[in-house]
């Protein structure tokens, strides 16, 4: 498939169908994914793949506020119907630690003198590899977050080291193509390049 078209076909599919995914497409997302830039190259990174009924509908319990589970909304009845969840997680203790280092030459107890959290930058960016090799496999996903209060539960189902934090999760999977567009781009118009990019100075954009 055309890099552009790819970049163009990506989009968050929210309904799947039973269809299976293969482990093969599965493996060369993750393949993918860490290829992406990293600050030190650190790789402070990690991604906790569930590929089995058992184990999404695990994820799903541990991840879902209890007002929810009790009256079941259509988003979340379409994206438990995944086959496939991925959960892109990050470290910036594996961070301070590389920039600790002689070629680097911080003090692991100083203030990181990040002006952003990289390693959450760079774990999105990782995330971003694995949505367009989905649309290259001809598959849909949708990244999300987790609700805060159910952290702890997500953890404490799949044995996550307090080091690593989700930065969010992907469904992925066969779109559902009888399921209606849903989302915010149905709502709201996509703006264009010339309405948000800013040349030589924060000049305001053409109309």
């Amino acid at each position: 498939m055309d890099f552009q078209d790819i970049v163009n076909g990506r989009r968050m599919v929210r309904s799947y169908s039973e269809e299976p995914v293969s482990a093969e497409a599965v493996d060369r997302m993750l393949r993918n994914a860490v290829r992406a830039p990293n600050a030190g190259f650190t790789q402070g990174w990690a991604f906790l793949v569930l590929d089995t009924a058992e184990d999404v509908a695990r994820f799903w319990s541990s991840t879902t506020p209890n007002d929810r589970n009790t009256g079941e909304s259509r988003w979340l009845s379409g994206m438990r119907s995944a086959p496939v969840v991925i959960v892109p997680l990050s470290s910036q203790a594996a961070y301070r630690e590389r920039y600790s280092q002689p070629d680097k030459g911080w003090s692991d107890a100083e203030e990181p003198r990040w002006g952003v959290p990289y390693w959450h930058v760079d774990a999105g960016m990782a995330s971003l590899l694995v949505l367009q090799t989905a649309v290259d496999e001809g598959l849909g996903a949708c990244f999300f977050g987790i609700p805060r209060e159910r952290l702890d539960a997500f953890r404490l189902e799949f044995g996550v080291p307090e080091e690593f934090t989700p930065v969010g999760a992907m469904t992925i999977g066969h779109p559902d193509r009888s399921a209606a567009a849903s989302g915010s781009p149905t709502r709201r118009a996509r703006k264009d390049a010339a309405a948000l990019v800013h040349r030589g100075g924060w000049q305001t954009p053409r109309a």
